[in-house]
Order: C-alpha cells, then structure tokens, then sequence
C-alpha cells in the first residue's frame, strides 16, 4: 500500500518537478525576414497542431497553398465548445456534420472574419491517418477529408494511412515503434510524413539531404508577434530552420510546422530513469529539415505552452490547456480562435509576414 501510494504521489507530482528542474532558456534573437513569396506558403501539424494548420489554411487561404494534416478534423469542428472537440472531434463518438461545418466556414467568409475559401479550389491537401490512433480516431480524418473534398479539387486531396500508426508523428527511423502512443510522440514507422506531404504540396523536391545538415535552427522571440505570449497558451520563444542559402537572401519557400499536444518546449517527462525537457524535439526530428536543406524551403516552427504552469496547480489537470496544445476549441481566445483576429492566428500570420516580407 505504501509503495502504490509513493507511486501515485510521484506520478501527480513529476510534471511539477519538471517544470522546477526545466533549464532556463538562453536569449532567442528575432525572426529575420528572407528572400520568400508568401504566396509559396504552406502549414502542417499534428493532433491539435494539424486542427491548427486546418484553421491556418481556411482563414488565411489567399495565401497559403497547400496544408499537410496529420490526425485532425475539419475547421471549426469543436464550435467553441470542450465537450464537442472530445466527443466529435477527438473519438468521433458522435458524428460530424461536415455540410453544416461548411455552411459555417461561408458564413465566415461572408462576414470577412477568413478569406475566401473559394481560394481552396486549388490548394494541395494532404491527409494522414492512423490505424491505432487512439485519441483521434481515424473517422475524424475522414470527416476532414470530406470537408476539403467539399471546397478543394477531388484530384488535390489525398488521405494515407498506415495500419499500425498510433496517434504519433511518422517518421522513417526516428522515435517510438510505430503503435506506441508515448513521449515524445514520434515514431519510427518507416514512413516520411514530412518528406511525403511536402512533395505532395510542391511537387517534385531533390532529394532529402544527409546528417549533418548545412541549414541552422535558430530559435526565436514570440513576444515580437503576440504581447505575453503564456497568457495566450504559447511559449515565449519558437524555432525556425533556414537553409544556408536562404541564409544568403536567394529565392525560397515557407511551410509552418506545428507540433502537438504534449510537445512543447518546456515539458519535462521521465524517460529511461531521468527527467527530458522536450526541447526543441519536434523542431529537429520531424523529418522536415532534411528536406528544407536541399530544396530552398524555410520552416517555421511556433510553439505553445501548456496552463496551468504553476507547481500549486499541479493537481488542476482540468486548466485551460494543460496539455500544451494549440488553441482549436476556444481555451484562449472563443469565438474568435479559427479566425484571422485569433490571438494565436494572427501571431502566426505576423511570424510568416516577418518571413516573407509580407510580399
């Protein structure tokens, strides 16, 4: 009895541990502006980072080309509401009305809170789904799939699969075995999500470029682009990999990768007998840097914070993001959270203007 108590109390209190034992980050310089057309964007993400990506190329679909989405749901699937995001949009335990989720996005449009999603006609989607995903179940995906097919060109969208995958990023060597659902939530499944849904938005890419590579990660100031980043759900710092001759100002493009739930920078886990900080884990194992090296593609990299972070709400698990994921119920920022005017939207958007120049 007294070891399974020991045992709780050190469950319960390992992530405030964590979070007293977390480095202290260095100081991030600012987000430099690049030789980049803005209208050579993409996004991606995964779990609510891909709700995140989603609610990215609907709202700002001028100028976005292509989205990469790997285990979510249609834009505005939760409507605001906690309990629907679960239930409809996480387990699919209720079914999603995709036709009155696009009734919903025009509406949107009509009253100019996104652009015209007649600007998804031609944009490139790619979907992934997978067989053991726990947490957002694989009909969810194919609720999204039916909401592009709605506004998007059939012969655009393509939705893969792959049997075994856990609600987890795919990757070709690195991480978990491909049916875990663990920290960090990447896994080797011999799959490229990231090389995959890249070529699929731009076509034909050269090859990915081997370890070590020539580009940097460099990690950034968020507080340029949303005034007290943690009191809207994000991190006071993000990362961005540039390729040296993007480095150099020659011509290059942007794709927006957003990580999920449970991987942000400051989380602390136990792993293998010692506490890891998650880092920038996402931003170096993904998989998209080896192909931005070699084919003149900046990645950006924004990143949120988990709430409540203080050790005393330890026991809170029910915050308003506990887990550290992007705002696509409306913790943050309800009704305005899938819109331009969204806190966490519009700093993105003003992270890919600083890239692009707003060209």
């Amino acid at each position: 009895m007294r070891g399974t108590f020991w045992k709780f109390a050190f469950l319960c209190l390992a992530p405030a541990i964590g979070l007293l034992l977390a480095p202290t980050a260095g100081a991030a310089g600012t987000l430099r502006a690049y030789n980049a057309d803005i209208h050579e964007t993409s996004v991606s993400g995964l779990s609510s980072g891909a709700y995140m990506a989603v609610q990215l190329d609907v709202a700002f679909s001028s100028i976005i080309k292509g989205a990469g989405i790997i285990a979510g749901g249609p834009y505005y699937c939760a409507e605001g509401v906690l309990d629907t995001a679960v239930a409809k949009c996480m387990n699919g335990s209720t079914p999603i009305d995709v036709a009155n989720l696009v009734r919903l996005t025009k509406e949107s449009a009509r009253r100019h809170e996104i652009d015209d999603p007649t600007n998804l006609h031609v944009h490139r989607i790619w979907l992934f789904s997978g067989g053991k995903d726990s947490v957002v179940d694989p009909s969810v995906v194919g609720a999204l799939e039916d909401y592009y097919k709605a506004l998007v060109k059939h012969s655009n969208v393509v939705h893969r699969t792959t049997a075994n995958a856990e609600h987890t990023m795919p990757t070709e060597t690195y991480g978990n075995n491909c049916p875990v659902k663990d920290d960090p939530h990447i896994s080797d499944c011999n799959y490229d999500a990231a090389g995959a849904l890249l070529q699929w938005i731009y076509g034909n890419l050269n090859a990915k470029a081997a370890i070590p590579l020539y580009g940097k990660l460099l990690e950034f100031d968020q507080s340029d682009f949303i005034a007290n980043p943690n009191a809207h759900g994000m991190a006071n710092t993000g990362w961005v990999f540039v390729p040296e001759n993007c480095s150099a100002q020659a011509p290059c493009r942007l794709h927006v990768a957003l990580h999920g739930c449970l991987q942000y920078p400051a989380r602390r886990y136990y792993r293998d007998g010692a506490f890891v900080t998650f880092g920038s884990t996402f931003a170096e194992h993904a998989g998209y840097n080896e192909w931005a090296d070699t084919n003149s593609i900046i990645v950006l990299y924004p990143q949120v914070q988990r709430s409540p972070q203080a050790i005393w709400d330890v026991f809170d698990v029910f915050g308003r993001n506990p887990k550290g994921c992007w705002d696509w119920w409306g913790y943050d920022d309800d009704p305005n959270y899938a819109r331009q005017s969204g806190s966490q939207m519009a700093a993105i958007r003003k992270m890919i203007d600083k890239i692009t120049k707003g060209s």
